[in-house]
């Protein structure tokens, strides 16, 4: 399973390279105002739903019963079982987009209501929303086809997969932005070709497995209807981070212009070890839990939960730390240029420090959420699920004044954090996680090797202003050095105090 999680890690390391590359320069190009405000809410807009139709609730359904098939079922019925959810799963998906498509200014107007008193900004918007909504359609199949994928063994495709998306909005921001009337509407191309480029990779790699598939329309088939019905409560559930965050887009858009942009680029920041450990830890975990809870295996099923809260405290923990102290080093290496201002640099780091607070619950999510999903519990997500979510909306209206949009980021971050804690407690309630002795010596270990690499990166990183009239390439050595500084003095700590990588190593080892 190690191997499992070091070829996804690596593969969306990559990725989120490659993001920050691209984000490098889309903050360079176009900077922090109207036109990226507009982009990143009609980019938002199916990326949400992306998370609901792809890699949210439908592979969380999708993945194990799959897994079901594939141990009990013959050959021929799995493939079968795939045509039908292709075919069922695409028909829905492209009445979806023709009606977003549709609907596009009527989708910007309630997803972003700021913006009706602009009406450039709102037309730009919709313009490009009827770009980025086929997106849709295009990744929730690449979704479907990964899960199909990871649930035979094959993760390192669908983890290199999103590298596609942030290639062609780089090359589209670069090559094709100054050839158009309105530049940034390149951005919106580059999300629709991408998605027709993400789908298209895989179809191969299925092809190999014999289990390229013929859409066929079955609403009524057995495995069909059993995924509609884990979806339902699965739709919400699953995805409540990503509707808190769209209802920090929501309440941004009647904020001071910029503040959209400023959450966006902090929240990359804050994805990428999300996105580097969490969602290769949820990636790799839940076909594995699903195959345990299938062959009937408690001890290796509670086992493997384990596995992965261990390695989301070995590395989330020091993540955040970093994230916290470095936010604005951060955001002044990566992003600041001529059309990204000091002032952009000083309110995103306010939103990044916010957010670092809630990284470690964001990954814990990705791991406990498995944790009910492969057994096919989608309600007791849900009911954690509207807790947090009624939690978020008390606390943006509570902290939005005060904080501006930093208060967005924390109170995501505080209603994640809540999310996390009712998940594990569940998991413990119901006897499906029982952790073994040794636990209370891991958290006060990993503690204070945390607290000795805060030390070295407040005393070594200075103030703000240094960084802010420093050059670009004094920044990024320094940055490097930090970085390097800062897991040095963490690791170092770990294992002075005892802590070796065989105490993060699984028993069960994906058997």
């Amino acid at each position: 399973m190690f191997k499992s999680l070091a070829k996804v890690g690596s593969n969306t390391l990559l990725s989120r390279i490659l993001g920050f590359v691209r984000d490098l320069v889309l903050a360079h190009v176009f900077g922090a105002g109207a036109g990226t405000d507009a982009f990143f809410v009609a980019f938002k807009i199916p990326n949400f739903l992306r998370r609901l139709f792809a890699e949210g609730a439908f592979s969380v359904a999708f993945v194990p019963v799959l897994s079901e098939y594939r141990k009990r079922r013959s050959f021929a019925e799995m493939k079968q079982f795939v045509d039908h959810v292709a075919g069922t799963l695409g028909a829905v998906l492209l009445l979806v987009t023709l009606l977003g498509v549709l609907g596009a200014p009527l989708l910007v107007m309630l997803f972003a209501p700021g913006f009706i008193g602009d009406p450039d900004k709102l037309a730009l918007a919709g313009d490009m929303l009827r770009l980025t909504f086929p997106y849709l359609l295009f990744i929730s199949l690449t979704a479907f086809a990964g899960g199909i994928l990871n649930t035979h063994g094959r993760f390192g495709i669908p983890a290199f997969t999103p590298v596609l998306l942030n290639v062609s909005l780089i090359a589209c921001a670069l090559w094709l932005a100054p050839r158009m009337e309105q530049p940034v509407v390149a951005l919106a191309w580059g999300v629709f070709i991408a998605g027709l480029a993400q789908l298209l990779f895989q179809a191969p790699f299925l092809h190999r497995l014999r289990l390229l598939p013929r859409f066929r329309f079955a609403p009524r088939d057995e495995g069909v209807r059993r995924i509609g019905r884990l979806m339902l409560p699965a739709l919400f559930g699953v995805s409540v981070t990503q509707l808190n965050l769209l209802l920090d887009t929501l309440i941004a858009s009647f904020l001071v212009t910029g503040s959209i942009s400023w959450l966006y680029y902090s929240d990359r920041l804050m994805e990428f070890p999300v996105g580097v450990l969490g969602v290769a830890l949820g990636t790799v975990i839940l076909p594995s839990l699903s195959k345990r809870h299938a062959a009937d295996s408690p001890e290796g099923f509670s086992s493997t939960l384990d596995w992965g809260l261990r390695w989301s405290l070995l590395l989330g923990l020091p993540a955040a730390v970093g994230l916290f102290l470095l936010a604005g080093p951060m955001i002044a290496t990566l992003f600041q240029s001529g059309a990204f201002q000091p002032d952009d640099v000083l309110m995103s780091r306010r939103s990044l420090m916010a957010y670092s607070l809630g990284l470690l619950p964001f990954i814990l999510i990705k791991v406990l959420a498995p944790g009910f999903y492969s057994r096919q519990d989608t309600r007791t997500p849900v009911r954690i699920a509207v807790i947090a979510m009624v939690s978020n909306m008390v606390l943006n209206i509570t902290l939005v004044f005060p904080l501006a949009h930093a208060g967005l980021a924390l109170a995501t971050t505080l209603s994640a954090a809540l999310n996390a804690g009712l998940l594990y407690r569940g998991l413990r309630r119901e006897g499906v996680y029982r952790p073994p002795p040794g636990w209370g010596g891991l958290i006060g270990r990993s503690l204070l090797a945390a607290v000795v690499m805060g030390a070295a990166l407040y005393w070594a990183a200075g103030p703000l202003d240094g960084w802010l009239a420093a050059p670009t390439l004094e920044r990024a050595v320094r940055l490097l050095l930090l970085v390097l500084l800062g897991g040095a003095s963490y690791f170092a700590t770990l294992f002075l105090s005892g802590i070796r990588l065989r105490h993060f190593r699984s028993n069960w080892q994906g058997r």
